[in-house]
């Protein structure tokens, strides 16, 4: 039975589940048709201290499948050009493999059975994930297809915000506007959160 302290394994800690932040930049918010463009992943572990922390990012730009749709106002917010010549993105089954291949090590080196992905509005994280593990037919899935962590609700109930800038200020962490809406960024940014209001937890119930 898990209980908050020093000696705490991840694999006790959720579940026999290893949380991984994720981040995805896309050409929409239909993840069905529209292009996934970049994907970004923070793994975590426990520390000495029984703390959890960031330790690791893996990032890359994707190729838009074949008949995606991109619009106009998503490529202005997150100012992605999908088609320059020294973007080095990856076709969607590379970037899974990518991403995906650190993540399984993980998940094994820890002792658990799954991962599960944390995110800030993680429905929409996981919906172009899945989305992409169907088109692209990779059977090694390392997420669990539904469940996942969404800091928009913790922070809700730790900080009493939900927007994800709002939410790292209220924590006492610095956010830079300029460098927003790039994967690698937020997912940094909401690993930290996530880090913080499940560490601010296991310091109010510790024994």
């Amino acid at each position: 039975m898990y209980q908050a302290g020093k000696n705490t394994k991840m694999c006790d800690r959720f579940r026999g589940y290893i949380p991984v932040v994720i981040d995805v930049e896309t050409g929409g918010f239909n993840c069905k048709t529209d292009a996934l463009l970049e994907l970004a992943a923070v793994m975590l572990r426990i520390n000495d201290e029984g703390y959890i922390e960031p330790y690791q990012t893996i990032s890359t730009h994707v190729v838009p499948f074949d008949g995606a749709n991109i619009d106009e106002k998503s490529l202005e917010i997150n100012g992605i050009d999908p088609w320059h010549p020294l973007r080095a993105a990856r076709t969607e089954v590379d970037a899974l493999g990518f991403v995906f291949t650190p993540i399984r090590k993980a998940v094994k080196e820890a002792g658990c059975t799954r991962a599960i992905l944390v995110g800030h509005n993680a429905f929409f994280d996981l919906s172009f994930l899945n989305a992409a593990v169907e088109r692209t037919g990779i059977r090694r899935n390392p997420f669990h297809p539904f469940s996942n962590f969404d800091t928009v609700t913790l922070s809700a109930l730790a900080l009493g915000q939900t927007v994800l800038a709002r939410s790292v200020r209220a924590a006492g962490l610095e956010w830079n506007t300029d460098d927003a809406h790039s994967a690698v960024y937020d997912t940094r940014k909401t690993a930290e959160l996530f880090c913080h209001i499940i560490n601010r937890w296991e310091d109010l119930h510790k024994t």
